[in-house]
């Protein structure tokens, strides 16, 4: 028995004339009945009553059709979904984005990517530190990670899309305040707010390197793993934070921003594992490069 065998039954079960069920499946009345007659003598009973004036399913007939139509109904909706994923157009994703960038660029990926491919299944998380989002993605807990490089696992695709300046912030009553641009050297006498280096936190490894390029031992007042913790113990007077330009879309009171000179800047990636050839990831990471590119 084939397939084919039950939509024909379907056909001539729903027509209940056999050259109606032939023109609409697209083919000639005599092989259809031949089809027919097949798939009874297959099944060893008879599924239509048969008379020169009309066609009567027999009551083996009706319990056959309950149970074939829920059949091909899964058989073509399985057909649509597996063209839907070949497509890239439904499945699943999960995406972790850095915590410099959650402010600036997350509500950007939600609303792009649920308009943009509205089949596909998001889930998003923020603040996210790298060491964090490589095993994420190496556990398939991710499959889309925005990070800082460097990144040196070699099961990762990694590719930098922009590169964002790096600002201080700092208490608004802190007396460097008031200046339009800061040095690094400018911030020797100061206490420091910094992401945690016990995590391996890039922006960690970057504030040290370039304190100590500027001539000074950075003075850490305190060490944490998120960016909005981070920017909160600033208003609080704890110290002062270089980080990079997308934080400032954090706006909180009792912070003030500003440009930091020599500072340079630092890259955002995104990185998935090299292996994953799915349709709707490759979808997603076009948006994701095209949203990320336009976003502060």
């Amino acid at each position: 028995m084939e397939l084919r065998h039950l939509r024909y039954f379907v056909a001539v079960a729903e027509e209940l004339h056999f050259g109606r069920a032939a023109v609409r499946l697209h083919m000639g009345q005599p092989p259809l009945s031949q089809q027919i007659k097949a798939l009874e003598h297959e099944l060893g009973l008879q599924l239509f009553r048969r008379t020169t004036r009309k066609v009567e399913l027999t009551e083996a007939g009706e319990a056959y059709l309950r149970r074939v139509r829920p059949v091909l109904a899964e058989v073509d909706e399985a057909g649509r979904e597996a063209r839907s994923v070949a497509a890239g157009t439904t499945g699943r994703l999960a995406i972790g984005c850095v915590g410099s960038a959650t402010y600036s660029l997350l509500p950007r990926l939600v609303r792009g990517l649920g308009e943009e491919l509205p089949g596909i299944d998001f889930a998003f998380e923020g603040e996210m530190l790298v060491p964090d989002q490589v095993r994420a993605l190496n556990e398939r807990r991710l499959d889309i990670a925005l990070l800082r490089p460097p990144v040196l696992d070699p099961a990762l695709s990694v590719e930098v899309l922009r590169h964002d300046r790096l600002v201080v912030v700092l208490p608004t009553d802190h007396p460097l305040a008031a200046r339009k641009r800061l040095k690094v050297g400018d911030l020797a006498p100061c206490d420091l707010v910094v992401h945690t280096g016990r995590r391996g936190s890039v922006m960690h490894d970057r504030v040290v390197a370039l304190c100590r390029e500027a001539g000074f031992e950075p003075r850490f007042r305190a060490e944490v793993s998120e960016t909005s913790t981070l920017v909160a113990l600033v208003a609080g007077g704890l110290g002062v934070a270089i980080v990079p330009a997308p934080v400032t879309s954090l706006n909180l009171a009792g912070v003030t921003y500003r440009p930091l000179s020599g500072g340079g800047t630092v890259p955002l990636a995104v990185a998935h594992l090299a292996t994953r050839r799915a349709a709707h990831l490759h979808r997603a990471l076009e948006t994701v490069r095209r949203l990320t590119a336009a976003s502060p």
